[in-house]
């Protein structure tokens, strides 16, 4: 008889994971799924995670180069033993997913290394490791099985030349010229790495400018920064196709006139985005429905078109962001228990993890221009703040929006160093619906980097102090 359980969850990312625990904090007997040896999913495994600690070893070797001088610190001749960086990269990932298994542990949730498949019926069939197949049955149902790397057609990824960010987390040499296709975040991201690394990055985009969603006035700010990092842009350029060789790779581009050329390679990173992983988990035959973007089709509750099946994550509607996964599997848990989950959208933060670091909240002036939402504006430099300059990191700004009439903070901008940190501040502020006032009169401890924010609220009605 097929084992029974409250809530059965097939994936375990940041979404999957922390659903099941909040599941069985509230009561529920839990399973998860997942086909991967170790728990986390795509985030813990091959992205946020280890792309964050290649982001901080890469920005101390960029440091030791390039900023110790000014500390009065002299260094000897610098060596890079990547080697040893991968393996810390790889130790971080552990001692994570080894986290996530003690948690399940811990809740009592009950683990399946294998792949599910819906049945219908309130079943799941699950493909074990060993080979075998066990049928499971549930009342609850979710789907969190995250997303895979977008193919372009004419970019045969091999894993070695042409590649995706899942092998990107681990090339066990610098390449002398890594080609980027897509300046979105995983592309900037991984192109930062390589490119402290000593790397030559191109980055070919189609757009005629990098994050196209995002306020414009910044998408320039982090442009200008990384050019002057030695990123080489072409927007307006279209990818014809790669070929791959021993030697590295030639990729064919065609100029926004139609001129085409190539670009020499020794490694092209493919990262034009993500797309739902739902191929083989048996939608079809459960009734699961799907958008007209092929993600899964869920009401605010999150249930599926088939009853007793929900989805959360990537594999729905939304930005592709981890915390926003953990938000909809608390919210979801909490819904299936009676009680009022909920998920505002509109205050998801969203950060790139370059250096400096950008993070935003709420809306950009193009789109409130677009919607006819009248706002003021206030804005307020790194450069001056005593933190920022005893850290001998002046680069940057902090941008907030702000309803006209009401002064309710629509929209908030950081880029700088630890944006990623400060972001959070704003984050609460349009969650509660808080005024630019209400930040600019809040206690900020001095000397730190959060004075920034605060100088920008002042700034909103023209009242900054160290403007």
């Amino acid at each position: 008889m097929a084992e029974q359980y409250d809530v059965l969850v097939i994936g375990s990312g940041p979404g999957g994971y922390v659903g099941a625990i909040r599941a069985a904090q509230l009561g529920f007997k839990t399973g998860i799924i997942e086909k991967r040896k170790t728990l986390g999913g795509t985030c813990l495994n091959v992205g946020c995670i280890p792309s964050k600690a290649l982001l901080d070893s890469s920005e101390e070797y960029h440091k030791v180069l390039h900023k110790t001088d000014i500390h009065g610190i002299g260094v000897g001749k610098v060596t890079l033993d990547l080697n040893k960086l991968m393996e810390r990269k790889n130790t971080i990932v552990k001692e994570v997913t080894d986290g996530v298994d003690y948690l399940m542990k811990k809740n009592k949730i009950t683990r399946y290394e294998g792949f599910g498949k819906l049945l219908g019926g309130g079943q799941v069939e699950v493909a074990l490791a060993d080979g075998k197949k066990e049928v499971l049955s549930a009342k609850h149902i979710v789907l969190a099985t995250g997303s895979v790397p977008i193919d372009i057609p004419g970019l045969p990824v091999d894993g070695k030349t042409i590649i995706t960010s899942d092998h990107a987390i681990d090339l066990r040499s610098v390449p002398k010229k890594l080609v980027v296709i897509g300046a979105g975040v995983i592309g900037l991201e991984l192109g930062s790495v390589w490119g402290r690394l000593g790397a030559e990055v191109t980055v070919v985009e189609l757009l005629p400018g990098l994050l196209p969603t995002v306020d414009r006035s910044f998408g320039s700010l982090l442009q200008r920064s990384l050019e002057s990092q030695g990123f080489n842009f072409l927007f307006e350029h279209k990818v014809l196709g790669a070929t791959a060789s021993k030697s590295g790779a030639k990729v064919k581009i065609a100029a926004p006139d139609g001129k085409e050329s190539e670009l020499d390679a020794d490694i092209v990173l493919v990262a034009v985005g993500r797309k739902p992983f739902i191929d083989g988990i048996g939608l079809e035959a459960a009734g699961v429905q799907l958008t007209e973007r092929k993600r899964i089709k869920v009401d605010a509750h999150f249930q599926t078109s088939a009853a007793g099946i929900y989805a959360i994550g990537d594999v729905i509607d939304g930005p592709m962001l981890a915390h926003k996964a953990e938000e909809e599997g608390v919210a979801l848990a909490e819904l299936l228990a009676g009680q009022s989950g909920h998920v505002n959208y509109a205050a998801v933060p969203s950060i790139i993890y370059t250096w400096p670091e950008m993070a935003w909240v709420g809306k950009g002036e193009e789109e409130l221009k677009s919607a006819g939402v009248e706002y003021k504006v206030g804005k307020s430099l790194f450069k001056p703040n005593a933190r920022a300059k005893a850290m001998n990191e002046a680069e940057g700004q902090v941008k907030i929006l702000a309803d006209k009439k009401t002064d309710k903070v629509l929209g908030a901008f950081v880029f700088g160093p630890r944006a990623s940190d400060m972001i959070a501040e704003l984050a609460v502020a349009v969650e509660f619906g808080a005024s630019s006032e209400d930040i600019a009169r809040s206690f900020h401890a001095h000397p730190t980097l959060s004075e920034v924010v605060k100088e920008a609220a002042m700034a909103v009605d023209k009242w900054a102090i160290h403007a």
